[in-house]
């Protein structure tokens, strides 16, 4: 049985492949006039809560209310911030913890207990609209079991809901770009086949059945970032003259984003579903980073979300050239910068606010302001890549025992990583916390940097463009 679902899969990939250019142009102009809309075009935020500085969601909610969103996405479905929103006018989008998702998949009863759990106390007083069920599954680890159950959870909470008399709460599920095999050119664009059958077909059968939305999270940050030599960085701001034009389909793109979001429909498309919605769960660009990441200030983040909103609050709509003029809902991530997220320098600077509410950059989220009417910002230093040496050192104000454990953390994988360290060998003295600490998570990092490991060990590290060995020893082993 499965071969023969792998075999309609490959003629079917194969067969809408050979699309011309022409009848897609026909049916693009179809998907206008199926496709209906049922949310205003106001922006959305993200409000995460991976931080240890950030304010109470009372304080949080009011700061959203100020910067005048129409909706807010939680990455949870917080009991207070769900109480403290049935009082104000915004829509609301709540999501179902990844852990979760395999637990509702098998059991009604345990998906009841959670709608009534977490929408019914609230509901219709807080205007919930959307439930996700699960962020970012593909990049969870031993995911094979949560991939298989989101859309069976995704089912039973639709159930849940019917059975109460509930009709207008989506149901979906927000994935990553890296669901997509290809993106390049957009009318090439086809899902990974290790989820196409298992996840995306029965992922988009169920938002077909329901109306509902295909959610993205967009990054043209790490897009361009990965290459800023061969794309201009202008164009992942939504500024300049640059274009580009699809080859197949003679589609003229004027920025980024407008070619990831057609990559998703095309691929779409390519698995039989034209006409499903999409909504772009998250989008942003990061206020700062860390040394080697490209492009990541201020300038260029309050540049791409000001143009983001400008275009997506445009009425009528704009839509993107495979859907001109449709209104894709859109959530900007996001509202703090979040100093507990792992990861690279960025994953912890997309804000928009500083916790105590003023704003990291001036930025209107109505889309009224005219881009001409905001203060002026620093010219950024770091729009080309960092050509010098950097280093992987522990973090100011950091105590024994947590240097102890950066310690352990960076000597752990590898024999070779703090060899140098040991007694009688040339960098064991001098013999501090500190020093063997600074050695161990530069060399862990040189060693496994191209691994995609990051210079953060929890927290506790960070880089320097400084040798830490200095004037102890020379390290000298970590290039950009």
């Amino acid at each position: 049985m499965s071969l023969l679902v792998f075999f309609l899969f490959t003629i079917l990939v194969f067969s809408s492949s050979c699309c011309s250019a022409t009848r897609f142009q026909h049916q693009h102009k179809y998907m206008q006039k199926k496709i209906t809309l049922d949310l205003p075009s106001k922006i959305g935020i993200n409000y995460g809560r991976q931080g240890n500085n950030l304010p109470s969601p009372y304080q949080s909610i009011n700061f959203i209310q100020s910067i005048k969103a129409g909706h807010v996405k939680l990455y949870d479905a917080d009991p207070e911030s769900l109480t403290l929103l049935s009082q104000t006018n915004l829509y609301v989008t709540i999501t179902v913890p990844n852990h979760l998702i395999t637990s509702l998949s098998t059991n009604q009863t345990t998906a009841e207990d959670w709608v009534q759990t977490n929408i019914i106390p609230y509901y219709p007083q807080t205007k919930i609209r959307f439930v996700l069920v699960g962020n970012e599954i593909l990049s969870v680890e031993h995911r094979r079991n949560i991939t298989a159950n989101v859309v069976p959870a995704m089912r039973k909470i639709v159930t849940s809901l019917r059975a109460r008399g509930i009709h207008n709460i989506k149901v979906g599920t927000a994935l990553d770009m890296d669901s997509l095999r290809s993106t390049f050119p957009p009318s090439n664009s086809t899902f990974r086949e290790d989820v196409a059958v298992p996840l995306l077909l029965p992922l988009l059968k169920f938002l077909n059945g329901t109306n509902s939305y295909f959610f993205i999270n967009l990054q043209p940050y790490f897009r361009w970032s990965r290459n800023p030599m061969n794309t201009s960085l202008d164009y992942a701001l939504f500024q300049g003259n640059s274009t580009y034009t699809d080859p197949q389909t003679g589609l003229v793109y004027r920025n980024l984003l407008d070619q990831m979001l057609d990559s998703v429909i095309f691929a779409m498309t390519r698995l039989g579903y034209p006409h499903i919605r999409i909504a772009i769960s998250e989008t942003g660009w990061p206020n700062s980073g860390d040394i080697d990441e490209t492009g990541a200030n201020i300038l260029n983040a309050a540049t791409y979300n000001r143009n983001l909103i400008k275009k997506m609050t445009a009425i009528p709509p704009i839509g993107t050239p495979a859907r001109p003029g449709l209104a894709i809902p859109t959530f900007v991530f996001s509202l703090f910068d979040e100093n507990q997220k792992s990861g690279s320098g960025t994953q912890r600077h997309y804000g928009i606010l500083h916790p105590n509410g003023t704003p990291i950059y001036d930025i209107d989220l109505t889309g009224q302001r005219p881009l001409t009417g905001f203060n002026p910002l620093p010219k950024p230093t770091n729009n080309v890549p960092y050509k010098g040496i950097v280093w992987c050192v522990p973090v100011e104000g950091a105590s024994e025992a947590q240097l102890e454990e950066a310690l352990r953390m960076a000597c752990g994988r590898s024999n070779t990583t703090c060899a140098a360290l040991a007694p009688g060998r040339e960098c064991y003295e001098p013999v501090s916390v500190y020093w063997h600490a600074s050695y161990a998570v530069s060399s862990y990092w040189a060693e496994f940097r191209t691994e995609n490991v990051r210079c953060y060990f929890n927290g506790l590290a960070r880089m320097t463009t400084i040798n830490p060995g200095e004037p102890f020893f020379d390290i000298t082993f970590v290039h950009s």
